[in-house]
């Protein structure tokens, strides 16, 4: 999770990232850094984020993305 948390601050360094639980839903992420986190998560775990799990709740929270990465076969 903390190369997640590395990405995240890299987008917006004054958000408390660990804590929030609505990423998404609150608009704390918006739709361009979806796209580049997706982008980040697919280079730095070897993965492919499809639109399929480009969901809000695959996104509101770290815990989840970091879910969403292992589903997809990425050791953490």
């Amino acid at each position: 999770m903390d190369t997640i948390l590395t990405i995240l601050r890299d987008l917006h360094a004054n958000v408390d990232w660990a804590n929030e639980k609505a990423l998404a839903d609150d608009g704390l992420l918006d739709s361009f850094d979806i796209i580049t986190l997706v982008n980040e998560l697919n280079d730095c775990f070897d993965v492919e984020i499809g639109l399929e799990q480009l969901e809000p709740e695959n996104f509101n929270t770290v815990g989840a993305m970091a879910a969403l990465v292992k589903s997809l076969g990425a050791d953490l």
